[in-house]
């Protein structure tokens, strides 16, 4: 079953292929390309393509794609520049310095293909995948089109984007994650239990029904989960949910074993069989692996040394006078070979295997490109966009800017995966043992404080908004920094608006986050011999927890401002300590020249508030024998100045409000760049 928002998708400007059935699929016959005729009157003979002897899993389920996608790259570049220390929105000013990274890359790559990137580490594999795939930030020249259409919204719909980290919620099981996803990725037509059911399919598919109840583990967990391959196969699986015409991998083989990585190959193979296309970086892949790919790209250095068919690539190198000196070779091994300079197993003159001579031997590569394989792919892109040119005029493009799922949908299908992922950080046995023991013991310390000792029963007060200021705060500068992998492939996939997150969220942690405190203050109060009142109790409760609201919004902010938790944590020290000295608890007597420091300190208003409702106005106590004063005379409480309480809630929900929108504010900014 497929979802109705592509069903009823009109195809963009492909030619329809001849003499296809409806419910058939897409032979992998490449077309002629380029590389094709690429021959040497010297050396006219093929490298035979074995056929990989391996049971590639049939797709019942994703049938051929609905919108078949040529895609096509004509001399891509890309510099960067750096030189800035940068995290977050914090950058520090250097001597910039600018680097190529890809350099004239030109390619093509059609439905019922698989596409391989390869060439040494830095050689920018990863740079033009994610170029393809839209997600490149900065300035790119040269033109990316998918049936020559530049990237949009719409296209980005039907383009599924696996990076090689595979970002999963560790504590979600295989089908739940797979449903969330499809709650989110799935058009909204789609009904409850249909969406459950396509993630079903998907698990049957993929090979993944020995493990769907087990926990996915990996990344900052502290357990294995599911292994390597079975995470991988998820990471695709989520992909998978939308039917992608256009699939783009960054080396989903990369530390798996030869078998695993060849099942996942395989799998790949199968969906281009379906009509999709498919290209993939991988890094050293066995020759099994080599003869399973259509095309190749082989860069080196940001610059493309071949492109063409995988079967012509042996012939064209040996056309330009690099003979292996072996006859059983494995393919991949002698071109990375000749990305990175290096001539061992190459039948020429000795003085090749020099050291200094590996940057002439890719300058020789690089001219070979261009004066014998360049020339040919242009011809063949030229043509292809006359091809497809004249259908144009039949089809229409598909509307753009339409989320698949509501802003309110969004928000409850991530405010529940986000209670089910981080409900064992919250209520962990360690967090649960740390608040207990801290109440138990400043209970036994302040253990029925005499009503008379002021001084004592403040600082429990103060204490209360001091423990409570820092547990939150310190909890959530980790919120966005561990989220952003996370965070940044989803919004980048479109599935679903930032502010959604966002508020799911901040509403989650709610129930989390003032639970605990409210325990520890039912344990703390009425141990502490504080005012035997429930209507004082339930005030300073409520204190406490809009204390803890406006410490995780400063929290949230760091985190989100700097994301960087080593760098947050340290700034969060410095600024916890500020307010622990402006607090009005330690120093009565402020300077007037740094008094200010009291007011932007949230413990200072927490404290006013906690001993405003402790004390009442007409409240006295016994100053001396027989002598009674008024409770708020007494000078730690008096400093405090607790004649307009209501003043200091309106500040504390400004800070409530101001500091959650500036972490939003910086959330928006760090995705941005």
């Amino acid at each position: 079953m497929m979802p109705p928002q592509q069903e009823k998708t009109v195809t963009p400007d492909i030619p329809a292929i001849p003499n296809r059935p409806e419910n058939s699929s897409v032979h992998a016959e490449p077309p002629s390309s380029a590389a094709n005729h690429i021959h040497n009157t010297n050396n006219s003979h093929q490298q035979p393509q074995p056929q990989p002897n391996i049971s590639a899993p049939r797709f019942s389920v994703l049938r051929q794609s609905l919108r078949p996608i040529t895609l096509k790259f004509e001399d891509v570049s890309y510099s960067i520049t750096f030189g800035r220390d940068k995290n977050g929105c914090v950058s520090s000013p250097k001597q910039k310095h600018t680097r190529t990274v890809l350099n004239g890359v030109t390619g093509m790559v059609g439905p019922g293909e698989v596409m391989a990137m390869l060439g040494p580490s830095g050689s920018g594999k990863t740079t033009l995948l994610t170029a393809l795939a839209g997600r490149l930030t900065g300035k790119l020249s040269g033109a990316v089109t998918y049936n020559n259409h530049p990237f949009s919204s719409s296209m980005r719909r039907n383009i599924g984007f696996v990076s090689q980290e595979d970002v999963l919620y560790p504590h979600l099981t295989v089908i739940e994650t797979l449903t969330y996803a499809a709650m989110l990725k799935l058009p909204r037509s789609l009904t409850r239990e249909e969406k459950m059911e396509q993630a079903e399919m998907i698990i049957g598919e993929l090979g993944l029904s020995r493990c769907r109840n087990n926990l996915v583990g990996g990344g900052a967990a502290v357990f294995r989960g599911i292994s390597g391959g079975e995470r991988k196969r998820v990471n695709i699986g989520q992909e998978m949910l939308v039917n992608p015409s256009l699939l783009l991998l960054d080396e989903p083989t990369s530390g798996l074993d030869s078998t695993t990585a060849q099942r996942i190959v395989a799998m790949l193979h199968s969906l281009a069989l379906s009509g999709r296309t498919v290209v993939t970086t991988i890094h050293q892949p066995s020759s099994r692996l080599f003869w399973m790919f259509d095309k190749v790209v082989l860069l080196s250095d940001g610059y493309p040394i071949f492109t063409g068919q995988a079967g012509r690539a042996m012939d064209y190198f040996e056309s330009v006078g690099f003979v292996p000196t072996l006859n059983f070779i494995n393919p991949a091994d002698f071109l990375l070979d000749l990305a990175n300079g290096i001539v061992v197993d190459v039948k020429e003159d000795e003085h090749l295997n020099h050291h200094e001579d590996q940057a002439s031997i890719k300058q020789f590569l690089i001219s070979s490109y261009k004066n014998n394989v360049y020339p040919l792919l242009k011809q063949e892109i030229q043509q292809n966009h006359r091809e497809l040119a004249s259908f144009s005029s039949r089809t229409f493009r598909s509307p753009e800017n339409q989320w698949t799922t509501s802003w309110w949908e969004q928000v409850m299908v991530l405010l529940k995966r986000g209670l089910k992922e981080r409900r064992h950080e919250s209520f962990s046995r360690l967090r649960i043992f740390q608040v207990l023991s801290v109440s138990i013991l400043s209970g036994l310390l302040w253990w029925h404080s005499d009503p008379l000792h002021i001084q004592d029963q403040v600082g429990l007060l103060f204490f209360f908004s001091i423990f409570w200021g820092f547990f939150p705060l310190f909890n959530a500068i980790f919120a966005f920094p561990l989220d952003r992998p996370i965070l940044i492939k989803e919004i980048s996939s479109g599935m679903y608006h930032l502010s959604s997150y966002y508020v799911a969220r901040i509403v989650g942690d709610l129930p989390m986050e003032l639970v605990l405190p409210t325990i520890f203050v039912t344990i703390s109060y009425w141990m502490g011999g504080l005012k035997p009142s429930l209507v004082t109790f339930v005030f300073t409760l409520l204190i406490m927890l809009f204390n803890v609201l406006v410490s995780q919004g400063i929290g949230l902010a760091l985190g989100a401002i700097l994301m960087d938790a080593k760098q947050a944590t340290t700034l969060a020290s410095v600024t916890m300590l500020v307010f622990l000295l402006a607090g009005g608890y330690y120093i009565q007597q402020i300077p007037f020249f740094i008094s200010w420091l009291k007011y932007i300190s949230f413990s200072h208003y927490c404290y006013k508030l906690l001993v405003g409702v402790q004390y009442s106005i007409n409240e006295v106590y016994e100053c001396g024998p027989g002598l009674h004063c008024k409770t708020r005379d007494f000078p730690a409480i008096k400093c405090l100045g607790l004649d307009n309480l209501w003043k200091d809630v309106v500040v504390l929900t400004i800070m409530l409000i101001g500091y959650r929108v500036v972490a939003y504010l910086a959330l928006k900014k760090v995705l941005h760049h």
